[in-house]
């Protein structure tokens, strides 16, 4: 139930989101710079004004609109809701930039321009910005701030600092935010309470969105700070929260700001409302796991079939302290599988990396491993209408045509699909095939060794640094070694892991993709030849061919849903066509425990369980059930 330690498209269904919730008028009023008053007049000829930003404009709350309909806005405060994140261990609170494990958690101390609502699939609205201008031409933002916004210290946030954040965000922070802001020109304020942001032509179709939802850091702090460093120096944000008591790499405690500047606001009324949010850390699943049953923490979000099936016979589940939920899961799944590094050479055959495909037995692995609770993934866009199939229509082939030379002839019919076996564990009709295409991409195999077509062996390793996937990996590299490749897993320490990715130093790693629902920029941190050697991003498979660089292009300027969803089926096609992973499965519902310790809304928002953000600590239920853990 946490999120990636940095907010970007990549991540927009996380749970942990910055601002949400907020006192207006409370304060003394900030001094503006002189022509501050008469910055926020009518806009000019042409210009259209938005209480808040979507990809394609669709908004479903009015202007006026007064809190949103997934939360209880008169929600109590107070309590504590302890969570375990799936990182072991942290040794920063700089979650923007390159360096350090970052503190889960960080973006509950930053504010943005605008923040996104958890009913609608993309969409913004006003936060620090109270309003935002948009030119004819789509090129120039002008934000309208709230002149009471307020750091924690009480100092004024103004488009000053706004525009120092999305500066030094572009020239130091992190590759996949910096990436992601190229196309700003020039992020100034205008007076304090003005923001204008100019992009460059051509820029991508939700750079907008990615602007609105950056942090806001404070100007005058990072005076004297290397905005770069790993510190353990809890930072000054505007947010909700702000870090409590600590024990570096063991737990982080967020403290709610009770005169929070934004509390009363719309997008923020019976949000956050927890006291204290914390977060244990834990080296291993299932120490985390028996932590939750004695009360450590207390609610968790279970992606383990096994323990879901097999593990709640505890006491505390069975006399009704602890509660079991599932909700619809309406996004687009995590996308997750084992990646190729294609910068290995071992790997740069696209049919030696589906040979190694065929040796993975889903459908054991989903029957004796994952009690059939989840779905094969195939897609890049699974779950959703960009997901590629059957043949590819008039307009995916008009997309396709002009790379035909650039892409496997497979690209152009029905599109690539998991290998389903026998269930066996060893199907030995998928194997065939997997030997089929070794032997058609020109290796041998002796001695029980099979040979690369210069007579190096393929041998690789699975590197994770976590034991949660060892089960599933095991029978894999059986039937790999039937085939005369050796394979083996290492699992290492945190930082040890982090590095690793970063410079793409591994053979096959575990990744997670996260797809909006109006694809962007993430396309391009995932697929492009831009990123493919840019430490640090996305790209963990290396990808670098011309043709999906073309279709990313495509896809980030498609100006309409039908354009997108069209330019996404083709880029699906290209990718799998060309065996860059092993996918996985997703979890076609949200499966979450918890302590009978809260309160709930009447209805969760439609693309979240609202855990973090609607529930709150209910100390009638606390005390029935006499409630001793965290």
């Amino acid at each position: 139930m946490a999120d990636l330690p940095f907010r970007f498209p990549l991540s927009r269904r996380s749970l942990i989101r910055a601002g949400a919730a907020g006192a207006a008028g409370l304060l003394t009023p900030p001094a503006f710079a002189k022509d501050g008053a008469k910055a926020q007049t009518a806009p000019a000829p042409g210009e259209t004004e938005s209480h808040g930003l979507s990809t394609f404009g669709d908004l479903a709350e009015p202007a006026d609109f007064k809190y949103f309909g997934y939360v209880n806005p008169n929600a109590p405060k107070g309590g504590t809701l302890a969570l375990s994140p799936p990182s072991p261990t942290y040794d920063t609170f700089n979650a923007y930039v390159l360096r350090g494990n970052p503190a889960t958690g960080m973006s509950l101390v930053f504010d943005s321009l605008m923040n996104q609502s958890l009913d609608e699939r993309d969409a913004y609205y006003g936060l620090v910005a109270k309003k935002v201008r948009i030119s004819p031409d789509r090129l120039t933002y002008t934000f309208l701030l709230r002149k009471e916004a307020r750091f924690h210290d009480g100092s004024p946030l103004t488009a000053h600092d706004a525009a120092f954040s999305l500066n030094i965000l572009k020239e130091k922070g992190h590759p996949v935010i910096s990436q992601m802001l190229r196309d700003v020109e020039s992020a100034k304020a205008e007076a304090d309470d003005v923001l204008v942001v100019t992009f460059a032509p051509g820029r991508t179709r939700d750079l907008p969105l990615n602007v609105a939802s950056q942090p806001i850091f404070s100007r005058a702090y990072y005076k004297d700070r290397d905005f770069e460093a790993t510190t353990m120096e809890p930072p000054l944000g505007s947010g909700p929260y702000k870090v409590g008591t600590f024990e570096q790499g063991r737990y982080i405690a967020y403290q709610r700001v009770p005169d929070y500047w934004a509390k009363d606001l719309p997008i923020a009324r019976g949000q956050g409302n927890f006291d204290v949010i914390r977060f244990e850390y834990f080296g291993d699943s299932q120490v985390a796991f028996e932590a939750f049953k004695a009360g450590a923490f207390t609610e968790r979000e279970e992606n383990i079939a096994r323990v879901w099936a097999t593990g709640y016979d505890f006491p505390a589940f069975k006399d009704g302290r602890v509660k079991r939920a599932t909700s619809p899961n309406n996004n687009i799944p995590n996308i997750q599988g084992w990646v190729f590094n294609t910068r290995r050479k071992i790997f740069q055959d696209p049919r030696v990396r589906e040979a190694i495909g065929y040796a993975f037995d889903y459908e054991w692995t989903s029957r004796n491993l994952m009690y059939d609770a989840y779905k094969r993934i195939s897609s890049y866009f699974e779950n959703s209408e960009m997901a590629a199939k059957g043949l590819p229509s008039d307009a995916e082939k008009a997309l396709l045509e002009p790379y035909r030379d650039k892409l496997p002839a497979e690209v152009f019919g029905e599109p690539f699909m998991a290998p389903v076996s026998d269930g066996s564990g060893q199907d030995r009709a998928l194997l065939k095939k997997a030997n089929d295409l070794f032997v058609a991409a020109g290796c041998t195999r002796k001695d029980g060794v099979l040979r690369l077509p210069d007579g190096a062996p393929l041998e690789f390793e699975f590197l994770d640094n976590s034991n949660v996937f060892e089960r599933h990996t095991q029978p894999f590299i059986k039937n790999l070694k039937l085939l005369g490749v050796t394979a083996r897993i290492r699992i290492v320490d945190a930082a040890q892991y982090k590095k690793r990715l970063e410079d793409f130093d591994f053979d096959i790693v575990h990744d997670v993709m996260m797809m909006a629902w109006n694809p962007g920029e993430e396309l391009r941190s995932y697929f492009s030849s831009k990123t493919a050697n840019v430490n640090g991003s996305r790209n963990l498979a290396g990808i670098s061919n011309p043709a999906v660089d073309a279709l990313v292009d495509k896809a980030l300027q498609a100006t309409t849903r039908e354009e997108l969803v069209t330019c996404c089926r083709a880029l699906d096609r290209a990718l799998r066509a060309q065996h860059y992973w092993v996918p996985h499965w997703y979890n076609p519902v949200h499966r979450y425990a918890y302590w009978d310790l809260f309160g709930q809304p009447e209805r969760q928002p439609k693309f979240d369980t609202g855990v973090l953000w609607t529930w709150w600590y209910d100390e009638d239920k606390a005390k029935k059930i006499n409630f001793t853990g965290r």
